[in-house]
């Protein structure tokens, strides 16, 4: 028996008349979000990666050509803070991965830019990381995971205060 079920069926036993099912639900979201995260980490170790650091490369590949953004833009884009996107960038440099220049839009800006180093690690990354998605979601078919993708994307939009008409 997996966590959730054993922590509600002890609340079934404590609190027979109390509805569990929010809590069953938000506690398999949290269950899974903790096994998702630690898979994640498992597979972008051997590439040197941190997930956080993987969530800046794939965000600069997938803005398209010239794979540029300014720090501010992948702040917004990945929602941490500035002391940690420093960080990321910090270690993505040194890596060769990424490189910082002036952008010449804004002299008073930066620019954050693949290296080439980094454009080739995210074009052989990216299948490999899309697969490992795919196997992570091998217990439902292709249609359960439409629903699922669908039902947690309008939960998502209702957590976050917006309506939802599809």
């Amino acid at each position: 028996m997996n966590r959730v079920k054993s922590a509600i069926a002890q609340w079934q036993h404590e609190m027979p008349t109390l509805d569990l099912l929010p809590m069953e639900v938000v506690g398999y979201l949290k269950a899974s979000q903790l096994v998702t995260r630690s898979r994640l980490e498992a597979f972008f170790k051997p590439y040197g990666l941190q997930l956080g650091e993987f969530d800046v490369l794939a965000t600069l590949r997938r803005s398209g050509s010239p794979y540029a953004l300014t720090p501010t833009q992948l702040f917004e884009a990945l929602m941490v803070s500035s002391g940690g996107m420093t960080n990321r960038l910090d270690r993505l440099e040194r890596a060769g991965l990424i490189v910082r220049a002036p952008n010449p839009e804004d002299r008073r800006g930066t620019l954050v830019s693949l290296t080439e180093k980094g454009l080739g690690l995210m074009s052989e990354l990216i299948p490999l990381h899309v697969e490992n998605e795919a196997s992570m979601l091998a217990a439902l078919s292709r249609e359960e995971q439409q629903t699922l993708g669908f039902l947690l994307g309008k939960l998502l939009d209702g957590l976050e205060g917006e309506s939802y008409d599809k």
